[in-house]
Formats: structure tokens, sequence, C-alpha cells
């Protein structure tokens, strides 16, 4: 399903509130800005075909991440994603570290969990920042959903009792 992508600008005020958030005055490491510089090069219409824009395995493709890191952290992902809808496009800092946890007991699996905290809070720094900006995220999109159908449940007329 074809979906509207977010425009250069959108997404390039998404990564610079990224950026700030998670490295603030320092900046990002070289390979960090080397990547955002290769995306600020293309031109607009081709920004979602860039080769620093990781693509899920849909056609078209229905989710983009870069990877821009944290100070902690150098795999956390900017991602752009299509809508549960199909109507429009959303934002998400993903940690990108659920899938590697040490085995539970090992001496590796402490010193994980605290760094799972660390992005964990990045994460949700970054996307109360993009709030902030009014870039659109998933809990942006399920406040309004759910402020949609509390007020069509207030429009529509109430059920008769069931018969019994």
């Amino acid at each position: 399903m074809a979906w509207p992508r977010p425009a250069a600008a959108a997404v390039f005020t998404a990564i610079d509130a990224y950026l700030r958030t998670v490295y603030g005055a320092a900046g990002p490491p070289s390979a960090v800005r080397d990547r955002v510089a290769t995306l600020r090069a293309a031109p607009p219409e081709e920004l979602f075909d860039s080769p620093v824009l990781e693509r899920d395995a849909a056609h078209p493709p229905t989710r983009f991440a870069l990877r821009l890191g944290n100070k902690f952290y150098p795999h956390m992902k900017l991602v752009i994603e299509r809508s549960p809808d199909g109507r429009s496009y959303l934002f998400r800092a993903d940690t990108h570290d659920r899938h590697v946890r040490p085995p539970p007991g090992s001496r590796e699996a402490a010193q994980f969990a605290q760094l799972m905290e660390l992005n964990q809070k990045m994460a949700e720094a970054v996307e109360a920042e993009w709030a902030r900006l009014g870039v659109p995220t998933f809990k942006e999109y399920l406040r309004q959903d759910l402020a949609r159908r509390a007020a069509a449940a207030a429009e529509s007329p109430p059920l008769p009792p069931a018969a019994g």
C-alpha cells in the first residue's frame, strides 16, 4: 500500500532533534555526521532512495531506518514508518537492542540491562522532543485515534437494551 512519506524538511527536523537530544553540544561521531551529510546531499525527491536509509522488505517499503546511535550505543535508529491506518507516517526512536540480549545470569547480563535502560531513556527523550516540535510519533497517533473513537462513540446513538 502506498503511503505519504514525509517531506525532506520534516525528516531533517526529526534528525536534528534526535541528534541534539542524544548527543548534546558535543555532536554526533563522524560516521553519523557522514550519514546525515549523505542524506542532506540527496535531492528531496530522491531522499528515500538514499543508500544510508535501511528499508524493510515490503514493496514499496513501509519502514525506513537511519542508524544514528547515541552516546552509549551506536546502533539506535531513527525510524520512519507508515501509520497503522496507512494514511500518514510516524517517527520512532528504535533502541535496536532487544534482539541481542546476553543470557540471564551471564557476566554481561546486568551491564547490558543497564545499557538497555539508558537506551530506553534516550528514546523517550527523543520522542518527547519530537512531540514538543509536532513531529508525528506512534504515541501521538494513538492519542489522536483514541480521541477520534471517543468522539465517534459520543455521536452514535446508544444501542437498544438486549432482550432477555
